[in-house]
């Protein structure tokens, strides 16, 4: 394969992840120019300045023109409208794909919208900061991540390796797997810490007996660094919620089932029991190290060597 793999990508979404995977490919070489599009006018205007595309556009359909890799980076509850706003637009041949975090929605919210002649590959790089905004992103965000490529019967092999080959260079691992499977990982691993972060930040806010600037004056290691990412874009996480909520309800039953469990421990001065627990838990962590899915720095994109 040649180093220019796409002659053009068009990035649907300049925050976070869209302006990372920009400055990836740039780095990696394999794409000739990129066009970009976004509602917001400071996010254009910020894209370009800081060389994320060769092109921008207030909207996604101008963005797409001619372009052989289409990747959606907005809110997935945005997908449905942006695919119909841009089917009549994309060029025969072309691969549409995203960078959501569902993704059975996302099949049935984007498939409906594309004409004939396009290939669809959604994916899912395993990725991010709580950070968002053009200016976040950094070509080292997918460095040793995974990517998840959920096709779909439709879906042609070589679209599926053509986006596979994308995301290595852009220096990712990628697994493929059904939407289905990858929904119900994601709740567990990803959407289900996501929703306890908020949760538990609000429990703090409600603590009559215990004032806010005390939760921030104190926020010991556990609370300070667990609830990061409890700062991380609202609007994405409604989305995600709303999307993928019967595999995230799922998750969020066993979950309590287990927290009734520690609770009952607790509650009855089991102290066995808590230590079975605690010591399952601490050979999971450490299984998450050895695997390489741990930063010797929670810094979560606040390095100085974001290039």
């Amino acid at each position: 394969m040649s180093i220019k793999q796409f002659e053009k990508l068009a990035l649907i979404g300049l925050g976070l992840l869209g302006s990372s995977i920009s400055l990836a490919a740039r780095k990696s070489n394999c794409v000739r120019m990129i066009s970009g599009a976004d509602h917001n006018t400071t996010t254009r205007a910020t894209a370009l300045s800081l060389g994320l595309v060769d092109t921008v556009h207030e909207h996604p359909a101008d963005a797409v023109e001619d372009a052989d890799l289409v990747i959606l980076c907005v809110p997935v509850g945005c997908f449905r409208s942006v695919a119909k706003s841009i089917s009549s637009r994309l060029k025969v041949g072309a691969i549409v794909s995203d960078v959501g975090s569902v993704k059975s929605s996302v099949v049935m919210d984007v498939m409906p919208q594309l004409p004939e002649g396009i290939h669809f590959v959604p994916a899912h790089p395993i990725a991010g900061t709580e950070r968002s905004g053009p200016e976040s992103g950094f070509a080292a965000l997918f460095d040793g991540k995974w990517c998840i490529l959920t096709p779909t019967d439709a879906t042609e092999s070589a679209a599926v390796a053509s986006v596979t080959a994308f995301w290595q260079l852009l220096g990712s691992n990628v697994q493929v797997m059904s939407a289905a499977h990858h929904d119900l990982v994601l709740a567990i691993t990803s959407h289900l810490p996501h929703l306890i972060a908020y949760n538990i930040v609000t429990t703090a806010d409600h603590l009559e007996r215990i004032s806010n600037a005390e939760v921030i004056k104190y926020s010991a290691g556990g609370f300070r660094d667990f609830t990061r990412i409890a700062a991380s874009d609202p609007t994405m996480w409604r989305d995600i919620f709303l999307k993928n909520k019967e595999a995230v309800l799922e998750m969020l039953g066993r979950f309590t089932e287990d927290l009734t469990d520690l609770q009952r421990a607790i509650r009855y001065g089991d102290g066995d029991r808590m230590f079975q627990i605690f010591n399952k838990s601490r050979k999971i962590r450490q299984g998450i190290i050895a695997a390489g899915q741990d930063a010797d720095v929670a810094d979560f994109g606040r390095s100085s060597h974001q290039s």
